[in-house]
């Protein structure tokens, strides 16, 4: 087993009795980060633990934007505006309504979007 000096940097293998006697502050016991953690960490890493995503910390999920696989967008209300870039290059915004229900089209590339309504953490 090695640990690495904080110092200089350089590892240090454990077994020599003289380099373990000179580094009386490091201790060998590992511990899970759940178990030490309180609070709002503590219900966050639970919440990750089942699979959610408390607080948008995650990357999202990519999507095709076909009609099978539309963009997924999160919303609290039944209607949200969505701006679409339609091509890479784009320096235009195409801005529309997309409303509750099934999926909707861009008016000007044709990719699908969908408003999935989103619970808030707090």
């Amino acid at each position: 087993m090695m640990f690495i000096c904080l110092f200089k940097r350089i590892p240090i293998p454990i077994k020599d009795s003289k380099m373990s006697a000179c580094l009386p502050g490091i201790q060998t016991i590992k511990y899970q980060k759940q178990e030490q953690a309180t609070g709002l960490e503590r219900r966050t890493l639970q919440a990750l633990k089942q699979g959610k995503d408390p607080y948008s910390i995650l990357k999202p999920k990519t999507y095709t934007g076909t009609k099978e696989d539309p963009h997924i967008v999160p919303g609290i209300g039944n209607k949200r505006l969505v701006g679409c870039l339609c091509e890479e290059d784009n320096t235009a915004i195409v801005w529309f309504w997309l409303h509750e229900g099934g999926a909707q089209r861009c008016p000007s590339c044709g990719s699908h979007y969908k408003l999935v309504h989103h619970e808030l953490p707090h």
